[in-house]
């Protein structure tokens, strides 16, 4: 079964490269420029995984993350966020907001696929 994934990032070549990460894996991915929109398309695609940017204008990747932890149709999709926020008290609150991950930037390839492929099956990747 292929698993899909949603990007909610607000820079066009972080998603690229993501993107290209995972669908040469296999993996189906589906994008949103911002917070608003990815909390859209995890209402209505309800994907695998979801990768969120935190720095985001407009409605940041907590606000996401926590409006999909309180809604019971999206609360059980893991969510792993991105961001360039990598100080403890940072990663902090973004787990705090019931993520199952937190990649600080810049993050390898390699990096992300072995978190994303241990999310969804419990096993880890030779990327």
């Amino acid at each position: 079964m292929k698993h899909t994934i949603l990007t909610i990032e607000d820079q066009p070549d972080i998603r690229r490269l993501i993107r290209m990460t995972l669908e040469f894996k296999g993996f189906q991915v589906i994008e949103a420029g911002d917070g608003a929109q990815g909390l859209a398309l995890a209402r209505s695609e309800h994907p695998d995984l979801v990768l969120l940017d935190v720095m985001m204008a407009g409605m940041d990747g907590l606000t996401v993350a926590s409006t999909m932890k309180a809604e019971p149709a999206l609360a059980a999709i893991p969510v792993v966020m991105l961001s360039a926020l990598g100080s403890p008290n940072e990663v902090s609150a973004g787990l705090n907001t019931g993520v199952q991950g937190y990649l600080v930037k810049p993050f390898s390839p390699r990096e992300l696929l072995a978190l994303v492929e241990r999310l969804l099956t419990g096993t880890q990747t030779n990327a």
